[in-house]
């Protein structure tokens, strides 16, 4: 798959790629504000390009900051974040029940990027936690109920996909799902699902899925308002 990067400001980068799937351009910016574009393989760099900056006001909304993690803010579907200062020395996290609580010196900003470092590999553990437990039975369940095979479920965190299907038809879904409704939740498993008997997107692929679930385009629209990170917010599609 070739690729060029080009300069949109000077603040902003671009990679356009040209993949043989892909039969329009697609503009996407990671939970890390890389920017990308992909183009059919006849189309050139150019008309990516251009296509990029027509959509300039749209990306600097994508590349916001992110609000910083705070006290009591819901942690996918069965868990909560608590700051609790105290005289300790160096900050720490620990995870009892449905509560995962950051104990910080009391002369410590919460927005201290330690700080908030600590507090999102603690919410990543137990997002992980809340997915192992939660998504393997709900691929199970789906799989059953829409005459569905796989081999296995693995959980993992992944940049910038929901999840993914091999040809072996081992499914890896994405730790960050637990931020989603579960009606996207589901979507994505029966995505995932129908890779295990059309393993490309096609128009094969979209017919099969949209069998097993009717809402499949509405989903698809909708889950594009979300990225794969600890927050759980919804962000402006395009």
């Amino acid at each position: 798959m070739s690729h060029k990067q080009f300069q949109l400001d000077e603040n902003t980068s671009v990679t356009i790629y040209k993949r043989h799937a892909s039969r329009n351009l697609k503009l996407s910016v990671s939970a890390d504000g890389e920017v990308r574009v992909s183009i059919p393989r006849w189309a050139s760099y150019a008309a990516g390009l251009d296509f990029a900056r027509s959509r300039q006001a749209w990306i600097s909304r994508q590349q916001r900051p992110i609000t910083a993690l705070h006290d009591g803010m819901a942690i996918g579907k069965a868990h909560h974040l608590r700051f609790v200062p105290t005289s300790s020395a160096k900050p720490t996290a620990r995870q009892k029940g449905s509560e995962v609580t950051i104990y910080y010196p009391f002369e410590l900003d919460l927005n201290d990027s330690k700080l908030q470092s600590m507090a999102e590999a603690a919410c990543e553990r137990a997002l992980r936690q809340q997915a192992e437990q939660l998504l393997p039975d709900r691929v199970a369940d789906l799989a059953k109920q829409h005459g569905f095979n796989y081999r296995s479920v693995s959980i993992k965190k992944l940049k910038s996909r929901w999840g993914s299907c091999d040809q072996h038809k081992n499914i890896v879904l994405n730790l960050y799902l637990m931020n989603l409704p579960w009606e996207l939740i589901d979507y994505v498993i029966l995505h995932e699902l129908t890779h295990t008997n059309v393993l490309r997107h096609g128009p094969d692929f979209w017919t099969a899925l949209e069998a097993k679930a009717p809402t499949a385009k509405q989903a698809r629209r909708a889950i594009r308002a979300f990225r794969p990170t600890v927050w759980p917010i919804a962000n402006e599609a395009l």
